[in-house]
């Protein structure tokens, strides 16, 4: 009987290592990636500093508006309301629109490891990470991180990327202009603005993502919120991702982990509906969360310091001032165990114990 006990419980303990980590990221992620500018000094601001960082007064004072706010997601909805009625409004509303896509295709991560070099690196493709982001950065450090393995995260544009494309005829998604199996570039994602009712549907590589991402959520052990405040333009956001995770009662042994600069009752009263009682972490950086001190087996590892209660080493995970040779150290033996045992029903070890 206890041998069948024991059996059993490795069957469980496989099951819940090998479920997904979600990853979801806000504004406030792009920011702690290059919060010194981007390689040409380029720096990025979340929605409350757009207007100013983009110089976008100029275009907006073409017509009066209303909101006292100088949050770019305020304006916005304001315009894209008004636009209805006002030619002026709308004219206004394109030429913002026109301008953000011109802007943000210009960011250049910089040549040292960022952020999200390490995160992509802490990761692997039974994990997905799902953005809101509009800029490049996290695509760019995808191809970076390529040049080490091809197990990587899967990704998904919940708000479209201007560094991303997609081919409806063959369902294909890529760099934007490259070449898609039938031959013709692939046409950039559409950019969803920050509107009180936003449409999730009916652009298919949108609803591709969160297709993807509602999968995800529905199988994962882990979340991990970064950067993102949810705010009021993303109800309908937040629904759709409370919809896949279902109620916390569901949830008694999954963990949610919040990486954020806000203080922590702000941040986890954002999140409480998300989370069962005392199951979560709060982080102000990247490197203090499982994914930095355990990167590519932050499941296998939390479920052994909660379940297996085993004390984790958390000096043996990423380091602020590491470089790519500094980071392939720590991620290729992983790599190595991770090709050798694709395909099989072999539990993966880690060394953060």
């Amino acid at each position: 009987m206890g041998d069948i006990n024991v059996d059993n419980f490795h069957k469980y303990e496989r099951s819940m290592k090998q479920r997904p980590h979600v990853v979801i990221l806000g504004a406030g992620a792009s920011c702690a990636t290059i919060p010194n500018g981007d390689k040409n000094g380029k720096k990025i601001s979340a929605m409350s500093g757009f207007v100013e960082k983009l110089g976008l007064s100029n275009i907006i004072e073409k017509v009066s508006i209303q909101t006292i706010s100088n949050n770019l997601e305020d304006i916005y909805m304001e315009l894209d309301e008004r636009s209805v009625d006002d030619p002026k409004c709308f004219e206004v509303k394109s030429e913002l629109e026109e301008v953000i896509q011109e802007y943000m295709s210009g960011y250049k991560l910089p040549d040292d490891p960022t952020i999200y070099d390490f995160l992509i690196m802490s990761l692997t493709e039974k994990d997905i990470i799902a953005t809101f982001n509009w800029d490049p950065l996290l695509v760019q450090a995808i191809a970076r991180a390529q040049r080490y393995t091809k197990n990587i995260p899967n990704v998904a544009f919940l708000h479209g990327n201007v560094a991303v494309g997609f081919c409806e005829n063959d369902n294909v998604m890529g760099n934007v202009g490259m070449p898609c199996k039938c031959g013709e570039p692939l046409k950039p994602m559409k950019l969803l603005y920050p509107v009180k009712k936003k449409d999730y549907s009916s652009d298919v590589a949108i609803k591709k993502s969160w297709k993807s991402l509602s999968n995800a959520l529905e199988q994962a052990y882990m979340i991990t919120i970064f950067g993102y405040s949810a705010p009021k333009s993303d109800v309908e956001a937040i629904t759709m991702l409370k919809k896949a995770w279902g109620s916390i009662n569901d949830r008694k042994l999954e963990e949610i982990e919040i990486i954020d600069i806000r203080d922590e009752d702000t941040v986890i009263e954002s999140w409480n509906e998300f989370i069962h009682t005392h199951h979560y972490s709060y982080h102000t950086s990247f490197f203090d969360s499982t994914l930095g001190r355990c990167p590519r087996r932050s499941c296998e590892a939390t479920f052994d310091r909660l379940m297996n209660c085993i004390w984790l080493d958390s000096e043996k995970g990423f380091k602020q001032n590491m470089n790519f040779s500094d980071i392939d150290k720590v991620t290729y033996k992983l790599i190595i165990e991770e090709d050798e045992k694709r395909r099989t029903l072999s539990m993966l070890d880690h060394p953060y114990k």
